[in-house]
């Protein structure tokens, strides 16, 4: 009778920890959507109304840009450590409700470039670091074996979302100035996402889908980072946060080098939104069945074979085929970014991993944006940069395909 009890128990613990489970990949998906305003795709859509409102020219806004990025990025380890240790959920409803108050705060101002960088800090310190692991986390500490498919879920959710985002916020912003569009983004994060931050459901002992020893074979951040795995995935994916926050921090004028105007910007980063689409659930799929590395190997090859063609854009059909090259591997780098140090390290010391990981990747970001704003300043161009490159993803593309996991055996 005993026996019955103690296994009925089990089967409930593990039916309960499913739809907890797909919970916490609705709610994440909320928490990283509440990231927009931190995000260096965010900032881009207010970047040109807001240069000229405030009479900043672009390399000193790059490096507001770069010292904000690169102390907001220090949270990233102690906020890992703290999500390892007390309530993810009580912490992430404070983190943006703060962060709503920033935004807010932010859609105010008239002027100063030091107040500016106050407030580009906080965005940073709190979406783009903070929140960021606090959505990673909960999502991978709810899952082990099938990480792969419910990342890429969540990275579905994530696009539809951010697509969503970028339409209204863009449209907002062109049609209300990019003051009234920051405020109605604050108020989104008091009204929105803080309350549904709520739902999160907390990991009690091994309450993830799979029922698995994963906390006796989880490995240290200590013990990572002595891995090459850690700093050929790290290397990659931080390398494509260069690239793509430089890009995206001044997509609209790189787009209009190439002869294309707003409007058609604001349709091309919705619809590359939607493209990614495709590389995320297939890239989730693919998790089950093909190995990180070869899949990231893969992503970064498209990546590379995109940038390259990004010079030579001149219609609208280029645009759409660059849209497709860039949304497909965004989307498969991005869902193996999430689902990677679950998979090769375990969940025990999850958050500090996934931490340190984002950290090297919002360092990244801090680069990128001043990068391309030098390559302009310097040769009138955006395009210098994206010469040089592209040729270091295809470098790390090869290294994925080369590189083990240290626990691939027991994935």
């Amino acid at each position: 009778m005993a026996a019955e009890s103690t296994a009925y128990r089990a089967v409930d613990s593990r039916a309960t920890a499913k739809w907890a489970g797909w919970i916490n990949v609705g709610v994440a998906a909320v928490i990283m959507l509440a990231t927009l305003p931190g995000r260096t795709q965010g900032l881009g859509l207010i970047t040109e109304p807001m240069l000229r409102d405030l009479h900043l020219d672009r390399v000193t806004y790059a490096n507001i840009n770069l010292w904000a990025t690169l102390l907001g990025a220090a949270i990233c380890l102690p906020i890992g450590r703290l999500f390892d240790r007390v309530s993810l959920r009580t912490t992430t409803v404070a983190l943006t409700l703060l962060l709503g108050v920033v935004v807010w705060t932010m859609s105010g101002l008239t002027g100063g470039a030091l107040t500016l960088f106050v407030l580009v800090l906080a965005t940073r310190a709190l979406g783009q670091s903070a929140l960021s692991v606090a959505s990673i986390t909960a999502v991978g500490k709810s899952f082990d074996r099938h990480v792969g498919v419910a990342m890429g879920v969540y990275s579905v959710l994530l696009s539809l979302l951010f697509a969503a985002a970028f339409t209204a916020v863009g449209t907002s912003v062109r049609v209300n100035g990019w003051r009234s569009g920051w405020a109605q983004v604050a108020m989104g994060l008091v009204l929105f996402a803080a309350p549904i931050t709520l739902l999160l459901r907390e990991r009690a002992g091994q309450t993830s889908i799979d029922d698995s020893n994963d906390d006796e074979n989880s490995l240290t951040l200590a013990s990572a980072v002595r891995t090459p795995a850690f700093w050929i995935f790290a290397g990659a994916t931080s390398l494509f946060g260069l690239v793509s926050s430089g890009l995206g921090l001044f997509n609209e004028a790189v787009l209009a080098e190439r002869g294309f105007d707003q409007q058609t910007y604001v349709r091309f980063l919705t619809g590359s939104s939607i493209i990614a689409l495709i590389g995320q659930l297939g890239c989730g799929w693919l998790t089950l069945r093909w190995s990180m590395q070869r899949l990231l190997g893969l992503a970064m090859l498209i990546y590379a074979a995109a940038l390259a063609a990004l010079p030579v854009l001149t219609t609208q059909t280029h645009l759409w085929l660059f849209a497709v090259l860039i949304g497909l591997s965004g989307g498969m780098i991005t869902v193996i970014f999430f689902a990677v140090w679950r998979r090769a390290f375990g969940v025990l010391y999850l958050g500090r991993i996934q931490g340190a990981a984002q950290m090297l990747t919002v360092f990244a970001s801090a680069i990128g944006p001043l990068i391309f704003a030098q390559s302009a300043s310097w040769t009138g161009s955006y395009f210098p940069a994206v010469w040089v490159l592209s040729p270091c993803v295809l470098l790390l593309s090869i290294a994925a395909f080369r590189v083990a996991l240290p626990r691939l055996e027991s994935c």
